[in-house]
C-alpha cells in the first residue's frame, strides 16, 4: 500500500468526523504576536481603585487591562509631571505625620490638665493646650480634604 491510507469513512482530504479538525479551515480571527509571549504583570488594587479604573477605561472605551497599561506607560514618558503628582502625595502625607504627633502631645496635655482639674487644681497653660487641640484638629481637616477633593471644589 504506497500512499496515504485514507481514516476509516472518510473521504480523501475530509476529516474523518464532523467536529474534528478540518484541513484548510480556520477557527476565529488569527492572533497576531510576537515572536514570544510578553510578560505578564499583576497589579493590585482596592475596591475604590478598581471601580475608579474601570471608570475611566470605559469612558475611553478600553478594557481595563489595556487602559492601566497605557495609563502606567503615559505616567513613565513624563516622569516630570509624575514626579510632582508623587511628591505632592508624599508632602501631604508628611504633614499627616507631622500632624497626628502634635495632636498626640496636645492631646497628651489636655489629659493632664483634665486630671489636674479633677484634683480641684487649675493647670496652667489650659487655654494654650485647647488652642493647640483645636488648631491640630483644624490643620488635620484642612489636609484631609485637599487628599479626598484636590481640585479645590467644596463638597456639599
Amino acid at each position: 500500500m504506497a500512499g496515504t491510507v485514507p481514516r476509516q469513512g472518510a473521504r480523501d482530504g475530509q476529516a474523518a468526523a464532523e467536529g474534528g479538525p478540518q484541513p484548510g479551515r480556520r477557527r476565529g480571527k488569527p492572533r497576531i504576536r510576537a515572536g514570544k509571549q510578553r510578560p505578564a504583570v499583576s497589579v493590585r488594587l482596592s475596591e475604590a481603585e478598581r471601580a475608579l479604573a474601570s471608570a475611566g477605561a470605559d469612558a475611553v472605551g478600553m478594557q481595563l487591562a489595556g487602559f492601566i497599561a497605557h495609563s502606567t506607560l503615559a505616567a513613565a514618558r513624563d516622569l516630570n509631571r509624575t514626579a510632582a503628582v508623587i511628591a505632592t502625595e508624599q508632602d501631604v502625607l508628611i504633614s499627616l505625620f507631622r500632624l497626628r504627633r502634635e495632636l498626640s502631645i496636645a492631646g497628651n496635655n489636655l489629659n493632664q490638665a483634665a486630671k489636674a482639674l479633677n484634683r480641684g487644681i487649675a493647670p496652667e497653660g489650659l487655654d494654650d493646650t485647647i488652642a493647640a487641640v483645636l488648631r491640630a484638629a483644624e490643620d488635620i481637616h484642612r489636609v484631609t480634604t485637599h487628599m479626598t477633593n484636590p481640585e479645590g471644589t467644596q463638597a456639599a
